[in-house]
């Protein structure tokens, strides 16, 4: 290879250096904005997209609907919100899934991989548009015990809520 060809060469990876440092500078810098309609929103529609099949009764007791009694039970007794009977009745739809995935495509952790564990997902849907405006999710904690599978099971569900009320800026009060 030339010196020419070296040089250019050089020349294009340290200006698409220097151009994705200053992009993730500017990234850092302003946070991106959160959809008004979250904020604004005082009715809420909860559905329920159930789990998985393999977590109820075990790990977990209970049912498939578990996570979505206890999210609306959550939401009623904030008071923050106004829980609508129906979805055409609501400002956002918020939509519960609990997910069983599947194990690591590769074992090795030192590359990333890890072991899955079962998460919530929380969607928020615009009910006017139909669009999702934000997703939410949290991973359930292992645990060897049936109880400490529910209290971990119970803890992922608060911090989905509280993920939710900081997002909506409709936190409780300290």
């Amino acid at each position: 290879m030339t010196t020419r060809k070296s040089g250019a060469i050089l020349c294009a990876v340290l200006f698409l250096f220097c151009a994705a440092a200053a992009l993730a500078q500017q990234s850092t810098g302003t946070p991106a904005p959160i959809p008004s309609a979250i904020a604004s929103a005082t009715k809420i529609f909860i559905s329920n997209a159930g789990g998985d099949a393999g977590l109820f009764p075990q790990p977990f007791t209970g049912d498939p609907s578990r996570g979505y009694s206890q999210l609306y039970l959550a939401l009623k007794a904030s008071g923050r919100y106004q829980l609508a009977d129906s979805p055409s009745d609501a400002d956002l739809v918020l939509e519960l899934h609990l997910t069983a995935p599947y194990g690591p495509s590769n074992a090795n952790k030192a590359q990333g991989a890890s072991d899955a564990r079962p998460m919530f997902t929380l969607t928020v849907y615009d009910r006017q548009t139909h669009y999702v405006l934000w997703t939410l999710t949290h991973a359930i904690d292992w645990a060897i015990l049936q109880k400490t599978h529910d209290r971990n099971f119970d803890d992922a569900l608060t911090a989905i809520v509280s993920q939710f009320e900081a997002l909506s800026g409709k936190q409780p009060a300290p």
